[in-house]
């Protein structure tokens, strides 16, 4: 019985942790996908990715 007190101390204090974390990362959760959208949309991130792509084909279609 005691086992499943510790357990259940246990989650409800992640629930609590988790919920106040949520509430005050939102805004830096935001500005760290905005900065990850722009290198992922870069131009030449872009060009990267699809040469990328077309050695993986050739690679695979030779196999």
């Amino acid at each position: 019985m005691r086992k499943f007190f510790t357990v259940l101390t246990i989650g409800i204090v992640a629930l609590i942790a988790y919920t106040y974390g949520a509430k005050a990362g939102r805004g830096r959760y935001r500005e760290i996908k905005a900065g990850i959208d722009a290198m992922w949309n870069d131009p030449r991130v872009k060009k990267a990715r699809k040469k990328a792509m077309k050695r993986a084909e050739k690679a695979a279609k030779s196999m």
